[in-house]
């Protein structure tokens, strides 16, 4: 690609994807049927810059229409934005879900991630693919974690068209597989939410008490279950009580850094630049992790009411729900619920007749794992590729479009309700001093009933797993998924809290806990979770970009060797390892060799 535009047109249906996002164009400089009377002076290319942070959602638009992205649809899409084609062939190949490069309609993602991998995805996919055989019109995708490792193991079909047309079979097979892809709209219904709650319906739960419950496409049955009686409290608090709640409710966030909630949201409300933005990270990519799926499928009024909760508290008048791509579920739910709380006066211009307006835009990420990381997220939504920036400046001084922002993740935000329907105090008194309230364990693998477990800061691995039904013949249990570390099944006595995990030597991270039992290839596992940080890598950095393709080698080198020639290659990761975790701009490079230091450290993996 180029700096200019080409002479490439595009299709009719690939003009309309675009202006369907855009709107049509009112000039010939943005692609609108020549006029020689535009084209004596440019006008609204301030207007179309300024529009820039809508790339994203025009890519998804022509991917979701044509089924990939062609050098026409993008030259359009960068007329109407005024961006450079190459800046945006930058963007649009920095997504594994985009293809610049012409495929059939209908794409099928087979998870071969840790817990599919576990559960012979590989068999899987050589059935698949020779089930479908050349000519089928499906292109068939080896993919990360689509977030069902609860129905390992799984697939999503994708079948482009207006509109476009999805599929969900978990825990699939290569006939099922096979009906998704060719017959999106005659696959089964896929499981209701509640399915991944093994504690549905319990009346102790504090998360999860709505999940298997209410209705979730009803507004009203979710304010018959206790619904916007937090945001009610909220506005009878005013932004600093809601804040000084969350503070002494000592919620650290729930996404894995665990920093302070009520400190984040005061430093941002602090801040005299405005527009203040919030951000929900939506984006869980970690192997593993799949409890915010859950809780926009189960309870997704919930999400609307924690997000306007948090944007009262700190100022923010707009807010954006950042939805993992391979979530199309939880897509049409949350989009459901905002537009209906919309429709309802709790978002707009005037929420519940208090004089706060707040609004909720959803913007959907496309398959990059490193855009769960805050400012890299930041430039997914601005038109950017999804890059970390150095820090500081720290997000609450300039985060998103360069002004103050406060970014959660979804299980964060949901804290905020109990916290002002129970108050602070006996908020706090759930958990440990140190790990306050109650904690979603997304539990999978080697056990008998996989699934989102909530229970307070300090039960222990082994009660967990125990409540899950653990196997015979454990060999390993991951904390943390792909970004955490191994334990033995003689460290069960763990206690789930941050600083339990923490001294144990290991994370708790985003609450991921993968049992493995003894039929599981422990080498092939850490040889997964080395190929995932390679292709998940950003590049943006040479010791996460070095660094991860140099472990991958190492880990295949050494499984074909034995003795001294071995030892050399696992010093040579050590090093490796040191290097990305002292010198990489984010988590992902400085984790990427946690879980295979850990194998090795604690489970012998290659003795």
């Amino acid at each position: 690609m180029d700096l200019h535009f080409g002479d490439s047109k595009p299709t009719d249906d690939e003009r309309a994807a675009v202006d369907a996002v855009l709107g049509p164009p009112e000039s010939s400089w943005e692609g609108a049927d020549r006029c020689d009377a535009d084209l004596r002076w440019a006008r609204g290319g301030r207007e179309a810059r300024d529009r820039r942070d809508l790339l994203l959602p025009g890519l998804h638009a022509i991917n979701d229409r044509i089924g990939w992205i062609g050098e026409g649809a993008l030259d359009y899409l960068c007329r109407r934005l005024t961006v450079p084609p190459a800046e945006a062939y930058g963007v649009a190949t920095f997504y594994a879900m985009f293809s610049v490069k012409p495929r059939p309609a209908t794409v099928l993602h087979v998870c071969t991630d840790l817990a599919c991998a576990s559960a012979d995805a590989a068999a899987l996919c050589a059935g698949i693919e020779s089930r479908l055989g050349t000519g089928s019109g499906v292109c068939v995708e080896r993919s990360p974690c689509l977030g069902l490792c609860e129905r390992a193991p799984a697939a999503l079909a994708v079948k482009a068209g207006d509109p476009v047309r999805t599929a969900v079979s978990a825990p699939t097979n290569v006939e099922a597989a096979v009906l998704a892809a060719s017959a999106p709209d005659s696959a089964p219904e896929e499981e209701p939410a509640a399915g991944a709650v093994p504690q549905a319906g319990d009346p102790s739960l504090i998360l999860l008490n709505r999940v298997g419950v209410v209705d979730p496409s009803s507004l009203d049955d979710y304010r018959a279950h206790g619904g916007y009686t937090a945001l009610r409290r909220a506005f009878a608090l005013g932004p600093s009580g809601v804040i000084r709640e969350v503070t002494d409710s000592g919620l650290l966030g729930r996404g894995g850094a665990a920093f302070p909630t009520g400190r984040k949201w005061q430093a941002t409300a602090s801040q005299p630049d405005h527009p203040h933005y919030l951000v929900c990270n939506a984006d869980e990519s970690e192997p593993g992790t799949f409890k915010d799926r859950v809780l926009m499928e189960g309870d997704p009024y919930a999400l609307v009411e924690a997000m306007t909760i948090a944007a009262y508290a700190v100022g923010a008048h707009k807010g954006y729900l950042y939805l993992r791509g391979e979530y199309p579920r939880a897509l049409r739910r949350m989009q459901y619920a905002v537009d209906c709380a919309r429709t309802r006066g709790l978002l707009g211009d005037d929420i519940l007749g208090q004089g706060y307006a707040f609004d909720i835009e959803i913007r959907r990420g496309a398959g990059a794992y490193i855009c769960g990381e805050e400012t890299a997220l930041f430039n997914s939504i601005e038109g950017y590729r999804g890059e970390p920036r150095s820090k500081p400046p720290f997000p609450v001084e300039k985060g998103l479009f360069g002004k103050p922002t406060v970014e959660n993740n979804v299980e964060t935000l949901v804290n905020v309700l109990p916290i002002l329907t129970m108050g602070a105090p006996a908020y706090a008194a759930i958990g440990t001093p140190r790990s306050t309230g109650p904690k979603l364990f997304c539990v999978s693998g080697s056990v008998e009933h996989p699934g989102v477990y909530e229970l307070p800061f300090g039960a222990t691995l082994g009660e967990l797993l125990t409540r899950a039904g653990v196997r015979e013949n454990l060999r390993a249990v991951l904390l943390g998924g792909a970004a955490g570390g191994f334990v033995r099944p003689d460290e069960l006595d763990i206690p789930l809290t941050f600083e339990g995990t923490r001294e144990a030597g290991t994370t708790l991270g985003s609450g991921v806990v993968m049992a493995f039992d003894g039929t599981v290839p422990l080498p092939r596992l850490l040889l997964r979770i080395a190929e995932f940080f390679r292709d998940e890598s950003c590049g943006q950095c040479v010791p996460c970009r070095v660094g991860t393709v140099r472990q991958e080698e190492a880990l295949h080198r050494i499984a074909e060797r034995t003795g001294s020639e071995a030892a050399t290659d696992i010093a040579l990761l050590r090093e490796v390892g040191r290097a990305m975790r002292d010198a990489s701009i984010c988590g992902l490079g400085q984790t990427a060799w946690n879980a295979v230091e850990s194998a090795i450290d604690r489970l012998g993996a290659y003795e």
